[in-house]
């Protein structure tokens, strides 16, 4: 049996990566606590589900939801403490999977961040992160690998929000350099999701060190030789084959949210045109909160997931 690919799944501990962080007086953050969006009995069940669908990496996005000692006034009323979170991730490694952090740093995804949200490009805003970066570190027991999101910042994902921020040239590639520094300084290799490169290709090539792994996402009904057949016209359907001839390290993701056999897809795609050398895995990702009234779409994600690598990869079962 080969072990050495990544099969990923991401859960969200915390939900407030989209909208506002406040209301119209900037101290009174309004973002969901933690029981509305995450119920343990869920939480649990769902992780003990993975393994058996040959998932061996749980991607953690944690946000708000973890008790910073750094910065106690970003943790949630009813944040997990640090011990807690520390023993969840000693229990996911004892039935077989790695514990992976995730921080999204991107603009249009901040509002676990709080007044910080507001401070972006700031130098507090980049002591905070460099803060938090290395206590959520710290926690994981220093992982092999940390996701900084970095995605959908863009005027299209932030239009119904009273506050927008937006990074653009140089500014988002200082903040990014920025972000790959604070992880590789305590030895960890950056990830971020791939968006930049759909509008802006040639930059983002040019631009992106080999050294940050990538994940490409396209979550509709893909072909190995042709476009998708939907309406929604993007060039992230082709950047799994842009990334790969620039040379890139990926790990493709796909998501049962807009069809249902997306995973299948998506690995049909990787086996085909990326490298082995060069493709790291896959994950896959219900976005949804994780709560009793989506469980079923929560471990159906998996399922699919499962089956899709047990087709396209049954070498590796």
């Amino acid at each position: 049996m080969q072990t050495d690919m990544m099969w990923a799944y991401l859960i969200h501990l915390s939900h407030n990566m989209w909208g506002d962080s406040f209301s119209i007086a900037p101290q009174s953050k309004y973002c969901s606590t933690l029981a509305e969006h995450t119920d343990e009995a869920i939480w649990k069940q769902v992780i003990d589900f993975l393994p058996s669908q040959g998932i061996n990496t749980v991607l953690i996005d944690v946000g708000d939801a973890m008790q910073y000692e750094s910065h106690p006034e970003i943790s949630l009323p009813d944040a997990w403490s640090k011990d807690k979170l520390k023993a969840e991730l000693d229990r996911i490694r004892s039935i077989g999977m790695t514990p992976l952090p995730k921080l999204n740093f991107s603009a249009g995804h901040d509002a676990w961040l709080g007044i910080y949200s507001r401070m972006v490009s700031t130098p507090k805003y980049y002591e905070v992160c460099a803060d938090l970066i290395r206590e959520v570190a710290e926690v994981f027991d220093t992982p092999a690998l940390f996701h900084l999101g970095m995605d959908e910042e863009n005027l299209a994902m932030q239009k119904r929000n009273e506050y927008c921020v937006i990074r653009q040239g140089e500014l988002w590639w200082h903040d990014a350099y920025f972000l790959f520094d604070c992880c590789e300084k305590l030895g960890i290799r950056p990830w971020v999701w791939a968006d930049m490169v759909w509008d802006k290709q040639e930059e983002y090539l040019k631009r992106m060190p080999k050294s940050v792994l990538q994940s490409n996402w396209y979550y509709y009904k893909l072909y190995a030789d042709k476009k998708p057949d939907n309406s929604y016209e993007c060039p992230q359907y082709e950047a799994y084959r842009v990334l790969e001839k620039a040379g890139f390290d990926q790990v493709l993701t796909s998501s049962t949210v807009s069809y249902r056999n997306n995973s299948t897809l998506t690995m049909q795609i990787g086996k085909e045109n990326v490298a082995p050398q060069r493709l790291k895995g896959y994950m896959t990702t219900p976005w949804c909160s994780t709560m009793p009234g989506s469980v079923y779409d929560l471990l159906s994600d998996a399922h699919h997931f499962g089956q899709a690598k047990q087709k396209i990869y049954p070498e590796y079962l």
